[in-house]
């Protein structure tokens, strides 16, 4: 049911049947469009019953090729002991620990079956793993390229998986660069390279959106009223949005939306920035330090799509400086009996402060999503390194005004 796929900012369609990047014309992120209506005749809860309890349960909306799959998706919709509205979706109970294997999966899926043979990503971690697991079960080469700080497990799990890593001295932007040059060389299309970066390629966005089908089908497709996402590439936000769009084409709901909070660190929050001076796009964030290292992309290619998300839906961007991320890890181990990633735990911080703001009140059923396993951070967060004054503290500007929350960046 693939119809085509579809630009983001000029409407220009591309053929899906062969690998595509980003629209030649304007640079735009790439969409897989479906036929719905012909897939709305079929697609009704009672269909899913016994579908498998992974994210290709919703293969109805997903492209028609043999899945590369670990188990990925249908990750547990965690009621909250601490606030009685709030859901926690922990999608660090997904393969390699983290919600990246989503998009990883149906992009190595996609990868596989145009014959492609090398896939190379630029990753702050969590990604690059994801892709090293996915490109062996598919029998594809990984090649890796990550800052040299990610956190000890991104490394050595890739070095597992028998990925090829490169480290870099920089961050996620230096790793695209080396790509960007790589995509350069005589052999990239001869040996069968893709670049399978975060918006680079239209398949991780699919992925990621049937995060947005679970928590509609967990909660009995009604939709709940906020979503805060700890956003980096913000391929899951814009995942999310798209799900919500084809489920009100399929008849699955209507055309309520929940508010789409962004939460960023203090350290690189270029969206926050952007959204609270109103532009349309991010500029390039300076000197990003955060020991959340999937929050520390300076710049996320689809910055237009995700400030149109929060805008639409009358969201709003957080921030969340390392010591109040910190406290949330411990607080929501604790408490809820959860080991969240550092950026997963930086949504409880956003909605602690939303709550006091009054932006959410406390009959609002609200999801917040872990993205990741604490397991995957455990050098971040030994006690030791946790103690260590943030790198960005020395230099934090005063306190600002950032989409209704206080908080410096």
């Amino acid at each position: 049911m693939l119809t085509h796929l579809e630009c983001t900012r000029c409407g220009e369609h591309y053929p899906a049947d062969r690998p595509q990047s980003v629209c030649p014309k304007d640079g735009g992120v790439l969409y897989a469009r479906y036929n719905l209506a012909e897939i709305k005749k079929t697609f009704a809860p009672a269909s899913l019953v016994d579908r498998p309890a992974t994210m290709w349960r919703y293969d109805a909306v997903l492209p028609a090729a043999t899945p590369v799959t670990l188990g990925e998706g249908f990750t547990p919709m965690l009621p909250s002991r601490e606030y009685p509205t709030v859901f926690i979706k922990d999608e660090g109970l997904n393969p390699t620990g983290s919600f990246k294997a989503r998009g990883l999966s149906a992009a190595v899926t996609m990868a596989r079956h145009f014959g492609l043979k090398k896939l190379a990503i630029p990753s702050a971690g969590n990604a690059a793993g994801a892709l090293a697991a996915y490109a062996a079960a598919a029998n594809l080469e990984a090649h890796i390229f990550m800052p040299k700080d990610v956190p000890a497990a991104n490394r050595i799990e890739c070095e597992y998986y028998g990925a090829r890593v490169t480290l870099i001295d920089g961050l996620i932007s230096d790793c695209a660069k080396k790509v960007a040059d790589l995509k350069q060389s005589d052999t990239w299309d001869k040996d069968g390279w893709f670049d399978v970066s975060t918006t680079k390629e239209p398949y991780r966005v699919e992925g990621k959106k049937t995060m947005g089908y679970e928590v509609a089908e967990q909660l009995q497709w009604k939709l709940p009223q906020g979503i805060i996402y700890p956003t980096g590439g913000g391929v899951g936000l814009l995942g999310m949005w798209k799900a919500f769009d084809e489920m009100e084409a399929l008849g699955r709901i209507g055309p309520e939306r929940p508010k789409m909070i962004t939460v960023q660190s203090s350290g690189c929050a270029p969206v926050v920035k952007a959204w609270e001076e109103g532009k349309s796009s991010v500029e390039m964030w300076t000197n990003a330090a955060t020991l959340a290292s999937g929050l520390r992309v300076p710049k996320p290619y689809g910055d237009y799509l995700i400030l149109d998300i929060l805008k639409k839906s009358k969201g709003a961007a957080v921030v969340a400086t390392d010591e109040e991320i910190l406290e949330a890890t411990r607080h929501w181990a604790k408490t809820e009996g959860v080991f969240a990633a550092p950026e997963g735990a930086a949504c409880l911080v956003a909605y602690r402060k939303l709550r006091a703001k009054g932006f959410f009140q406390p009959e609002d059923k609200v999801v917040l999503f872990n993205t990741g396993t604490g397991l995957k951070y455990l050098d971040v967060l030994d006690v030791s390194v946790a103690r260590a004054p943030s790198p960005a503290k020395s230099a934090k500007p005063p306190a600002r005004q950032i989409g209704g929350i206080i908080g410096p960046y």
